[in-house]
């Protein structure tokens, strides 16, 4: 004998279906109301898998249009200055090929404790243009300096960087050298870019953290160190501010300047 339902049955098994397809919609339409509404919930998680290298002379010549090929690689820095006197001869190919080939770029100084912020600043200028940058500046504080930075000099060549780029400068350094130096109120309005290769995410406040520097990448060959957002920060973040309109130039003040960079010995 052949189970027949009845009217009732089958209405009530529509209805429940009905019930069902609902909840699901109402799923559905609350995440797309969050993407809309909270860019947050949307640009946050699309951050998590925005990535940048930061390269040098050790990388050699780089493909750029084959590392642009990569989706989750968007930006780089690239090492321009160390001290007083040395340029990387790469910076110059390395800036215009990267950004023709579609990634936004920037510039890292490698801070000598041995020479003063003024004669460091003079080897930036000669080299890094405004008008080539897409990020902010990099100061570059590695951790073998920790123990005789010169904070003093740091903070004179922080504000050269600043005065000369209209950014303020994220700081590049090791979690140790972070806890160490640059934890406190004074640094809380500058970006951090902590290196860290083992036991996790970074303990200290950071902007980017550089996860590895053996990482690989088409287009460059041998390793290559790959940094990627802290959860709370986008790409927006670190990018170039819109320029401001130029202030009359005050001649006196560039007089009071030039006397003070003569005798600074910061």
């Amino acid at each position: 004998m052949k189970y027949r339902c009845s009217n009732l049955e089958m209405g009530n098994s529509q209805l429940k279906r009905f019930g069902y397809m609902r909840k699901r919609l109402m799923v559905f339409m609350t995440f797309v109301f969050f993407c809309f509404h909270f860019p947050i919930f949307n640009s946050a998680a699309a951050q998590t898998h925005t990535r940048g290298i930061d390269v040098s002379k050790f990388q050699g010549t780089v493909n750029w249009t084959k590392v642009a090929s990569d989706s989750t690689i968007k930006f780089v820095y690239i090492k321009s200055t160390e001290g007083a006197s040395m340029q990387d001869p790469f910076y110059k190919t390395n800036i215009t090929k990267a950004r023709k080939a579609g990634l936004l770029v920037g510039f890292y100084h490698v801070y000598s404790p041995r020479t003063t912020a003024y004669k460091q600043m003079a080897n930036i200028r000669k080299i890094v243009k405004k008008k080539d940058l897409d990020l902010i500046p990099v100061l570059d504080i590695e951790g073998k300096y920790s123990d005789g930075l010169y904070m003093e000099r740091v903070d004179k060549l922080l504000e050269l960087l600043e005065r000369e780029y209209g950014a303020k400068p994220m700081i590049y350094t090791s979690e140790h050298c972070y806890k160490e130096h640059f934890r406190g109120k004074k640094y809380a309005n500058y970006h951090f870019f902590i290196a860290k290769y083992a036991g996790g995410i970074p303990s200290g406040r950071h902007t980017l953290w550089q996860f590895t520097d053996k990482g690989h990448v088409k287009g460059i060959s041998g390793d290559v160190d790959i940094s990627k957002f802290n959860r709370k920060h986008t790409l927006g973040d670190i990018k170039m501010p819109k320029p401001k309109k130029k202030a009359t130039e005050n001649k006196e003040g560039k007089k009071e300047d030039k006397k003070k960079e003569d005798k600074e010995k910061l």
